[in-house]
């Protein structure tokens, strides 16, 4: 049955249910006409048949063989011609009916009469005919059609006495044929009323059927939560709009390889059907040449799949949200901590910083002791800053996004942070970005994301003494979404830690406070982009932002529109 839209099979009960009866049972009656004359045409070929292969003997037409020739043959066209004019439906069906039901008998009592009369036994083909009349059509047709057939019955009888010497008659016959005829013509009726109300019943489940098919769709695309259905090959069977949304699909991925649409995901799966020590719920970075997200997974395997070998139900929850409610209330402590200890660090951090500046003016100093001034005052200014970001993040202030050049923008970061740390350009490599290449961020937020990334880059990927890392830009391959990342060539991050790194406060060495990545995540967020980490082929770390892509929401909002 074809899908009907929901918002009209769900009227298909009410006021519209009489029309939609009357259409069904016309309908009905089209295939009932149809399949009749199905039988008719085997009829006449089935007649023929025995005809032709008879010979001397034969059991139909062997009174007035000339008779019985022509009238199969002109029956076989005629029930071609119904076939044509019930397909194209030239008359009406109250039309169809009558006439061809009425022209059956007349044809019937011929080759009857043709084949030796009632004792040929072609009369009991009557009995389907009017039958066929009173299941498709009112009470008083059938009768009609009764009457008829007894009176042609009887009327072939009198002719049959009237035109031979031989008394060959058997009007007893005759009259229990028509009673026959009669009590089937009447006894219809109340059968094709069973038939049109189950018929009816049947077509009102379907449309139940489809309604509730329709209402479970649009329940499942319309959730909130993301759902997938995996198949035993890995692919998907179904997924709903979220979960389209949540990996940035932009067509159908029904069918599609799980890997095709997540490789992180595709692996997880596979090792948990492959190991049952695995847990069913687990927490990934998904960060595919199409979308970045961090997704929070749980697998409920469906039907008897004991071995984990079946289809799977997937449902995936963007983890950034979780856990974006869990740091509210983390950044509320925080942001609660912060303010009031806020006077008590500044003052004494104020003081030191005054008594460097102070320190540093005078001329006794020598160029040992003037250089842990200026540490106390870059240190100082440190903690400052910490304090203003701490601050900043739990008021949750409103970016200044803007659309601006990157690679400008880069060229003026890399020269700061060089003459700042006193780095050479060997230190910090730049590579090429395409001059067209936009991003929208607040530019502050991308300074001081960059600047942590490129410190963390310095403390944690530095190899065997040598400070190095590279910076590089440019757009994920599908997505066409812009990003720019911080490489090193340090020892990397264990893969149990690879989400811990973004916790506020964690660090795995005595250097740093554990703020940077945290605080880094979080503007990033605040600007609507991604703060990743992945491990670089080779040994060593990939930190990659992934701005938002605001031309890829108007253009959706487009197609939508």
């Amino acid at each position: 049955m074809q899908n009907v839209p929901l918002d009209q099979t769900l009227s298909l009960g009410g006021a519209s249910s009489g029309a939609s009866r009357n259409a069904l049972q016309s309908e009905l009656t089209w295939r009932a006409l149809g399949t009749l004359n199905v039988f008719r045409l085997l009829v006449a070929l089935a007649l023929l048949a025995l005809f032709v292969a008879g010979g001397r003997q034969r059991i139909f037409g062997d009174s007035h063989p000339t008779l019985f020739v022509s009238t199969i043959s002109a029956y076989l066209i005629f029930g071609m011609l119904c076939g044509v004019a019930v397909q194209q439906r030239w008359l009406t069906q109250t039309a169809q009916i009558a006439g061809q039901i009425t022209l059956d008998i007349f044809a019937i009592v011929l080759l009857m009469h043709a084949s030796g009369g009632i004792s040929s036994g072609l009369g009991a083909l009557l009995v389907v005919y009017v039958g066929a009349g009173s299941l498709l059509l009112p009470l008083q047709f059938p009768g009609f059609f009764a009457a008829l057939a007894t009176i042609a019955v009887l009327a072939e009888q009198l002719f049959s006495q009237l035109g031979t010497t031989n008394n060959t008659s058997n009007y007893s016959a005759a009259g229990v044929l028509g009673a026959i005829i009669f009590a089937i013509a009447l006894s219809a009726r109340p059968l094709a009323k069973r038939l049109q109300d189950s018929e009816a019943l049947a077509h009102q489940r379907g449309v139940d059927l489809a309604n509730l098919s329709e209402l479970n769709q649009y329940i499942v695309q319309h959730l909130r939560e993301s759902i997938v259905v995996i198949d035993d090959e890995n692919r998907i069977r179904l997924i709903n709009s979220s979960a389209e949304a949540l990996f940035g699909l932009e067509r159908r991925a029904a069918g599609m390889a799980l890997g095709e649409a997540s490789e992180e995901l595709d692996r997880y799966l596979k090792r948990w059907r492959e190991d049952p020590a695995e847990s069913s719920h687990n927490e990934l970075t998904v960060a595919s040449d199409y979308h970045t997200v961090r997704i929070s997974v749980h697998l409920a395997p469906l039907g008897r799949n004991v071995n984990r070998t079946g289809p799977v139900l997937l449902f995936l929850e963007d983890a950034g949200l979780i856990n974006a409610r869990v740091q509210q209330s983390k950044l509320a402590s925080l942001g609660r901590l912060s303010a009031s200890i806020a006077h008590e660090i500044r003052n004494p951090v104020g003081a030191m910083s005054h008594a460097g500046q102070l320190l540093a003016e005078s001329s006794a100093l020598s160029r040992e002791d003037l250089r842990l001034t200026d540490i106390i005052r870059t240190h100082a200014e440190r903690v400052s800053l910490i304090i203003e970001n701490v601050l900043q993040l739990s008021r949750r202030e409103p970016v200044e996004a803007q659309d601006f050049e990157l690679r400008p923008w880069l060229d003026d970061f890399c020269e700061e942070f060089r003459e700042t740390l006193e780095l050479h350009a060997g230190q910090v490599k730049l590579h090429s970005v395409d001059p067209a290449l936009s991003v929208n961020m607040d530019p502050s937020h991308l300074r001081q994301v960059m600047w942590n990334l490129c410190e963390n880059a310095m403390r944690y990927g530095t190899k065997d003494g040598v400070i190095q890392f590279e910076i590089r830009a440019g757009r994920i391959a599908r997505s066409n979404r812009p990003f720019v990342e911080v490489l090193d060539r340090g020892i990397g991050v264990d893969a149990a830690l690879t989400e811990k790194i973004f916790e506020p406060f964690f660090t795995n060495q005595q250097a740093g406070t554990g703020l940077g990545l945290y605080i880094s995540r979080e503007l990033c967020e605040l600007n609507h982009a991604t703060l990743v980490y992945q491990p670089r082929d080779g040994g060593g770390s990939i930190l990659r932002v992934v701005f938002s892509d605001t031309g890829r929401w108007q253009r959706l909002g487009s197609q939508d529109s």
